[in-house]
């Protein structure tokens, strides 16, 4: 077989093939090919056709795909949002506490001070309060080993 006759049988064009080949085609050699031309071009139409459709079908899979990776994407990132949120507020919270734990002591401290200061103030205005009445005056001093206590009793 020649070339020409292996091209026309690959391209399914058999049955005007196998006419022109044996002879028995109903027209003349110009109508035969003309028939094989319009043969080639539905067939090249068809699978043209075929083609496209398995190219679209390809093209709405991998979009579909596509559309599912995005959408799986944009969870993880929500997710991922969401603990950086989580974990955030639970540090700022972290602080918080802290902070409130140092100023509850700095103020305790503060109130500490105060209480014995108001204290060692009290205590010296009663002994003053109980020297200026006039039932008992004196005074004491402490030295080296011995206390030196002098005191004088006056009747009103």
């Amino acid at each position: 077989m020649d070339e020409w006759t292996l091209k026309i049988r690959a391209m399914d064009t058999q049955n005007v093939s196998e006419a022109r080949t044996e002879g028995t085609c109903p027209a003349d050699d110009e109508q035969c090919l003309k028939l094989e031309k319009a043969a080639i071009k539905i067939q090249s139409w068809w699978r043209g056709n075929m083609v496209r459709r398995k190219l679209l079908h390809a093209a709405l899979r991998a979009w579909v795909i596509q559309c599912w990776w995005r959408s799986m994407q944009a969870k993880m990132l929500e997710q991922r949002r969401r603990l950086a949120l989580r974990l955030y507020t639970c540090q700022e919270w972290a602080v918080v506490k802290v902070q409130a734990q140092v100023r509850m002591w700095q103020a305790r401290r503060r109130f500490l001070q105060a209480r014995q200061a108001a204290c060692i103030i009290q205590s010296h205005w009663r002994w003053h309060a109980s020297q200026t009445r006039g039932l008992i005056q004196g005074r004491y001093e402490v030295k080296a080993s011995r206390l030196e206590l002098d005191i004088e009793i006056l009747m009103t």
